[in-house]
């Protein structure tokens, strides 16, 4: 029985749902980077990062090389960095609309300006 392609995407989107695996993605937009340089830029344990990498790896969204002890990873096609590029216009849209009625409701809760006492 063949799984159908919304739950394909689903499946897909919820690999990408886990704040270290976007971050590495980010990092590696512009080529290839040492695990070494992902572990100072992220901050976590090693091998928390490892599993991770392993999800990313699995999934076929990131490659790894080995260049002596140097593990590299970089992203399997340009396709992800799209994808990073269209989410952040998104969410920028959508806080930009979350901003607005925000500034419109704290201008509706701001108390009335008080008129000029006279002289």
């Amino acid at each position: 029985m063949q799984v159908p392609l919304y739950q394909v995407k689903a499946d897909f989107f919820r690999m990408l749902g886990h704040p270290v695996r976007i971050r590495v993605l980010e990092l590696l937009q512009n080529g290839p980077v040492s695990v070494r340089d992902l572990l100072a830029d992220i901050e976590i344990e090693p091998s928390s990062l490892s599993q991770q990498l392993a999800v990313l790896r699995r999934s076929g969204i990131v490659v790894s090389t080995r260049e002596g002890s140097t593990v590299r990873y970089e992203l399997a096609g340009g396709d992800v960095a799209e994808l990073l590029r269209a989410a952040r216009r998104i969410l920028t849209e959508l806080l930009t609309g979350q901003n607005q009625i925000l500034v419109e409701l704290q201008q509706a809760d701001a108390p009335p300006h008080p008129l000029p006492t006279p002289r």
